[in-house]
């Protein structure tokens, strides 16, 4: 395990990585004996830098549920992280593509919560009953830590991802909210162009089968730091396509059917966040 000297460091250099734009190397190489508990406790080192000047959580994340999703990553196990007030942006927003590294752009939805959940015994039902609303949603992920690693080639792991606050970097809300009772969520599909060209399509099934799925590991996994998802908060219960890089002039517009649409642009110099 990492002393607390290393996680701190460990979460020092994620900022200063985010803030110059400069990857840094994986972790999980520098610290050999680091464990999934290490990973997260270098997460919440870096959550408590963002905390420490002004940023809020407004909700958190599940990445890596589907099949899709792991193969990417050559990765086999889901991971959660932490969504600050920073991080989102207005429907059809001007992104600053001048504040990420590589962004890359995933298709998911989104629940909003009207109550609190909490573990260890969270299923479905339960997230169902406490969603006030579900939304069509675009992460923007990031990577702060290097794919691979620049001497070895070595693929990072699920270590160095949790680390990195599950890649996470920004969260586009849009389309038609919707009541989960209203609607079949697992036949909810997408349709994402990129610059008016289809690039990826999917269904929500591919989320562990029922995208409440992902939000009841999330909450039961957090149950057992004794944290509880909040009312109002959102949870983004993972991407049921694979990402889609984004470039800088590139526009993405995601169809998703009944519930309307979400889009966004990459535009080339930095813009307030706004949603």
């Amino acid at each position: 395990m990492l002393t607390a000297t290393e996680i701190q460091s460990a979460a020092e250099s994620l900022e200063t990585a985010q803030t110059t734009r400069q990857q840094i190397r994986q972790l999980s190489l520098s610290h050999p004996r680091m464990t999934i508990d290490d990973a997260y406790a270098v997460q919440r080192a870096w959550m408590a830098i963002k905390a420490e000047s002004g940023q809020r959580v407004r909700g958190h994340k599940i990445g890596l549920t589907s099949r899709a999703m792991q193969m990417s990553s050559n990765i086999t196990e889901p991971d959660y992280g932490v969504l600050l007030d920073e991080m989102f942006f207005a429907d059809d927003a001007n992104l600053p593509v001048d504040s990420f590294i590589v962004p890359r752009v995933e298709v998911e939805l989104a629940f909003v919560l009207g109550a609190e959940l909490s573990g260890p015994d969270c299923d479905v039902m339960d997230v169902l009953d406490a969603t006030r609303y579900v939304v069509p949603a675009l992460e923007i992920i990031d990577a702060r830590i290097e794919q691979r690693d620049r001497d070895t080639g070595r693929t990072r792991t699920v270590l160095d991802t949790i680390s990195d606050n599950a890649a996470n970097a920004g969260v586009v809300l849009g389309g038609r909210p919707v009541r989960p009772a209203d609607i079949d969520l697992r036949w909810v599909g997408a349709i994402c162009h990129r610059n008016a060209v289809i690039e990826e399509t999917g269904i929500a099934a591919g989320v562990l089968n029922h995208p409440a799925t992902g939000v009841a590991w999330l909450a039961n996994r957090l149950a057992r730091r004794g944290v509880v998802l909040e009312r109002g908060h959102v949870v983004l219960s993972g991407s049921f396509t694979r990402p889609v890089l984004a470039r800088p002039g590139d526009t993405f517009h995601v169809d998703y059917g009944p519930l309307g649409s979400v889009a966004c642009r990459f535009g080339t110099r930095t813009a307030g966040a706004g949603a």
